[in-house]
């Protein structure tokens, strides 16, 4: 009965047998799309999109979709921004690409020049690529190149939160904890030892979220002491690690992860892919560590020092962003590292260079599309505006919030999610084919459903977006 009204929904009238019947055909036979069983199209067709327009998709019989997932979290000033696609536009008429082995252009410097000025305190030297998976293999190579140029080659493994994500490529999944790549790929790659997460919904009877990630960072410890010497980096997804079903953690975890890793010698990694550029309620997840409570802990294991630890936040040896770095109009991802990591690569001997290349490295319309996007965040105030609406949204979201088939309520900066107790063994199927109904869409992680919506998103489609969802979780609990 479920599978014949999805299809019955798919196929509601004629345009969609016809002209959106076509495209699907074409789609089905020709495109090989991303995680994802094509056979299950058979039941779940493929829903084609004509345009996009503020946090609405529209499909080709123009019905309209909320986009509540910011099409896998990138879009961030909404669909169409006419600002962006005049930067866009702009820079198409200049340069469209360059090489940047060799030669540079004047929007990846200024760029990085803006993104050294927002970024924590020591982050003064950018490398791009296209992806997040790209960042992180970037980031894992150049941290056991640095200990390799500095006479420590022995440090080349890493460690990573358990139920980690960092990406699909083969270096990245082997610091990624999904049972379902690493029981896939396994054999491929050589899987990284992981620590335990402080997702504070794994917390003991009684005990804080602040508690716990203390005993988790003390779990974190133990590791670092017996393992250092092997160590290149820890690679961390701050505050919320999205494929683990949005977990959300105390970042008290961040300020000790900081301490720990300098005094054992091992670098540290803020993959910020989806939670960097405001996602989180500040441009970097990383500048929510609480300020230090006590002088840097004392050196041990052939650490640095406490070199990345600020009043405000922490410095990572490694930044990596992505997703919402364009706005959601081109790929682009990059990866900031301290000037004492870049001096160790600079040298006349060609082999004690970086490594590393892409063919679309540091784009110029990715570059332009990126520029605007930080142009939108000084302009439009857009990091305090998200505050009163990410207020506005827990407000009204009370309903939802003590309906009784949701569990752990969570929120960070423009980041929500909840489990849904329901009976429903394909649970994330059903919520997204209802939702889908609704005007939605919604992409549930397991029974967790999220909230990401775009910034653009106003207190009247908010309104919508609850309303229509506690309707959902009704139908499905």
């Amino acid at each position: 009965m479920f599978l014949k009204s999805v299809k019955l929904f798919y196929m509601s009238n004629k345009s969609r047998q016809t002209d959106s019947r076509n495209l699907l055909d074409r789609s089905h036979a020709a495109v090989w799309h991303p995680c994802t069983q094509m056979k299950h199209h058979e039941n779940f067709p493929l829903l084609p999109i004509a345009r996009g327009s503020g946090v609405w998709l529209y499909d080709n019989d123009n019905k309209r979709y909320l986009d509540a997932v910011s099409s896998w979290w990138v879009n961030l000033f909404g669909h169409c921004n006419p600002r962006i696609n005049a930067a866009i536009s702009d820079q198409l008429g200049k340069l469209e690409h360059v090489m940047l082995a060799g030669f540079t252009h004047e929007p990846v410097v200024q760029l990085s020049e803006r993104l050294r000025e927002l970024a924590p305190e020591g982050l003064g030297h950018c490398f791009y690529a296209s992806d997040g998976a790209s960042a992180t293999e970037i980031a894992l190579k150049m941290s056991a190149h640095y200990w390799r140029n500095s006479g420590m080659p022995g440090k080349t493994q890493f460690i990573s939160l358990e139920n980690s994500y960092h990406g699909e490529t083969l270096g990245a999944l082997s610091v990624t904890d999904v049972a379902l790549f690493r029981d896939a790929y396994g054999a491929l790659i050589r899987q990284q030892a992981t620590v335990p997460s402080p997702d504070w919904r794994k917390a003991g009877a009684g005990e804080s979220p602040k508690a716990y990630a203390l005993r988790c960072a003390t779990a974190l410890e133990q590791h670092l002491q017996q393992f250092h010497s092997e160590l290149a980096a820890f690679i961390i997804e701050p505050l919320v690690q999205g494929a683990a079903g949005m977990a959300m953690y105390h970042p008290i975890y961040l300020r000790r992860a900081r301490q720990l890793c300098d005094e054992y010698g091992v670098h540290l990694i803020a993959d910020e892919i989806a939670v960097g550029m405001g996602r989180t309620g500040t441009m970097f997840a990383c500048e929510q560590a609480p300020a230090p409570s006590c002088t840097p802990l004392p050196l041990a294991g052939g650490g640095r020092g406490a070199v990345g630890e600020t009043m405000n936040g922490i410095t990572p040896d490694f930044l990596c962003l992505s997703k919402g770095i364009t706005g959601g109009y081109l790929p682009l991802s990059v990866v900031m590292t301290r000037d004492e990591i870049y001096q160790a690569f600079y040298a006349d001997e060609t082999v004690r260079g970086f490594l590393h290349s892409h063919s679309y490295t540091g784009n110029p319309l990715a570059c332009r599309a990126a520029l605007a996007t930080l142009d939108i965040f000084a302009q439009d105030n857009a990091l305090a505006t998200n505050r009163e609406k990410a207020a506005y949204l827990n407000e009204i979201a009370r309903p939802l919030r003590e309906h009784g088939a949701v569990h752990n309520w969570r929120n960070t900066g423009m980041v929500w999610a909840f489990e849904v107790g329901s009976p429903h063994r394909d649970f994330a199927q059903r919520c997204f084919a209802l939702a889908l109904e609704n005007e939605i869409l919604l992409r549930p992680i397991g029974k967790t459903v999220y909230f990401m919506p775009p910034y653009t998103i106003n207190n009247e489609e908010m309104d919508f977006l609850v309303n229509r969802t506690l309707h959902i979780v009704g139908q499905l609990s």
